[in-house]
């Protein structure tokens, strides 16, 4: 019994700390949210099957003493180490980070697992230590969670102090200019974009990448703002009702802009009247005498400022007539894209850019709007828009000999994905999609990726998709519109659609789009 019992706790050791490790990573990637990383759990608990296997073993275990079940946990231990190193072999697009947060709940884990095992041993049968083991090897896909809750006080404590050091920099800071900027997408890009038009002129601070949670942004503030900066770009995200105002209570901003709103984390919000509630509570928090930059385009905004009438509105347009800041006689090439720019005051110019696509001109519209009104001429805004660069992974261009890629693997939603084909159609070329499709859309998740199926098959001659679940729907759009199917074709890895897309063959430049990249835990 006692050798029976030392071979489980050599291999339960190293089952619980691979499998500690994989669902920890999952966990913070789920935002450390025990309730967003339940849903996760419920829609992939496939993936944990070794797991549950082992939680019923383990149990089993308690009452069947008989070495058949040990050499059955033996058995599945070894598979658990199996499963578990192969996902840790996979590569990671986002690896797991060992913040001070993950290291208290990993400790307080360890804790939990240490006094389980201690009252097995003080107070139990030297057979049900076995069991103890198994039952915790199987709990690690729920353990962190406890954990989590476990920690909730000191996790508030810590993120409080945090919180009110950044409060107290940002007051220490004359003349500070803070803005805002939230929307389902497009906000990182018009943060950088207002960055390069604004540095000529000011000392500016943005969050960087896309650090757009309370957080994220205080983490930004505490590390990197000086006394010299004269204005801050703060980008807000949000995946639940609420956020965005956490994050003003914190940063207090000035004026805000408003780039989008569309379905997107729909999963969290549950429709788009939250989603509009959510974004417009950076309008809210904006103060008299503040300015709010809204997309006159999107029709949910239009919408909804309505009630904001006592603030001062500032639409920008690039498709929409309305009074405002107004682009039009876009010129739309592989090079880039030239349009025309009227201001309100009646200023007007011809400005360049070296991004594709149209859907980049609303972008930069806030950017020249906001420029503008914070004292910059619109002729000063020429070269500063001409030395606007693609934000890495949104549209970005790659060359590699006579294969351009068109990274825009960060995320998708129904209007950029659109746009994105779209975009690839004006390529003289072989045109070629890459995409597992669009995640977090709730239950209208499969009718956008039909839809997106439909477009993808109007300006592509070649459509590979990832993942043969997910991509259905898509794949049953491109076939609706009588594309080849053997130009549509579905492979398991994104390694492998690359792979076949660089052995097309036919006359022309070849073009890659990748559209979309699911995260580590899809």
């Amino acid at each position: 019994m006692i050798v029976r019992t030392v071979i489980t706790a050599i291999l339960a050791a190293y089952a619980i700390f691979i499998t500690m490790r994989y669902n920890m990573h999952m966990f913070q990637l789920n935002g450390y949210k025990n309730g967003e990383h339940v849903r996760w759990l419920m829609k992939n608990i496939r993936m944990q099957w070794v797991l549950i296997a082992a939680l019923i073993l383990g149990i089993a275990r308690i009452f069947i003493t008989h070495i058949a079940l040990d050499i059955v946990i033996w058995f599945f231990l070894w598979l658990i180490i199996v499963v578990y190193r192969a996902l840790r072999r996979m590569k990671a697009k986002k690896k797991l980070v060992y913040t001070r947060r993950v290291i208290r709940m990993i400790v307080c884990m360890v804790i939990l697992i240490a006094a389980a095992c201690a009252a097995a041993v003080l107070f139990g049968r030297l057979e049900i230590i076995s069991a103890v083991l198994m039952i915790l090897t199987g709990s690690q896909f729920f353990l962190y969670i406890i954990a989590n809750i476990i920690n909730h006080p000191v996790e508030y404590m810590v993120n409080r102090h945090f919180i009110n050091d950044a409060k107290r920099i940002l007051k220490s800071v004359d003349g500070l200019t803070i803005i805002g900027i939230t929307g389902s997408y497009g906000k990182t890009s018009v943060k950088f974009y207002l960055k390069t038009l604004l540095q000529d002129r000011f000392n500016v601070l943005v969050t960087p990448e896309s650090y757009n949670t309370p957080m994220g942004v205080v983490k930004t503030i505490r590390g990197s703002m000086k006394p010299t900066h004269e204005i801050f770009v703060c980008e807000m995200g949000a995946r639940h009702i609420g956020d965005i105002k956490e994050i003003c209570d914190i940063v207090h901003p000035h004026h805000g802009i408003i780039t989008s709103i569309g379905p997107q984390h729909l999963e969290t919000f549950l429709n788009i009247e939250n989603i509009k509630k959510t974004k417009f509570e950076l309008a809210d928090a904006i103060p008299d005498g503040g300015m709010l930059f809204l997309n006159g385009d999107n029709e949910h905004i239009r919408d909804h400022a309505k009630g904001y009438g006592s603030k001062e509105r500032i639409f920008y347009y690039e498709e929409t007539d309305g009074d405002g800041y107004k682009a039009r006689d876009l010129k739309l090439s592989q090079t880039g894209t030239e349009f025309t720019v009227t201001a309100p005051n009646g200023e007007e110019e011809v400005f360049s850019t070296r991004l594709i696509g149209g859907h980049n001109v609303i972008n930069i519209m806030a950017a020249i709007s906001v420029a503008h009104r914070m004292g910059m001429s619109l002729k000063s805004l020429k070269v500063p828009v001409r030395r606007i660069e693609p934000v890495a992974h949104r549209m970005q261009l790659i060359d590699h000999g006579d294969v351009t890629i068109i990274d825009d693997a960060y995320n998708s939603n129904p209007v950029s994905s659109k746009a994105a084909v779209e975009t690839l159609a004006l390529f003289d070329g072989i045109k070629i999609l890459i995409t597992p499709g669009m995640v977090e859309l709730g239950e209208k998740e499969e009718d956008y990726n039909y839809k997106f199926g439909t477009y993808a098959a109007d300006c592509c001659d070649y459509i590979l998709l990832v993942g043969r679940k997910r991509s259905r729907p898509i794949r049953d759009g491109v076939l609706s519109k009588g594309f080849p199917e053997e130009k549509c074709l579905v492979y398991d890895k994104l390694e492998d659609a690359v792979q076949y897309a660089y052995k097309i063959k036919g006359q022309g430049h070849k073009y890659i789009l990748l559209e979309n990249d699911l995260p580590d835990n899809y």
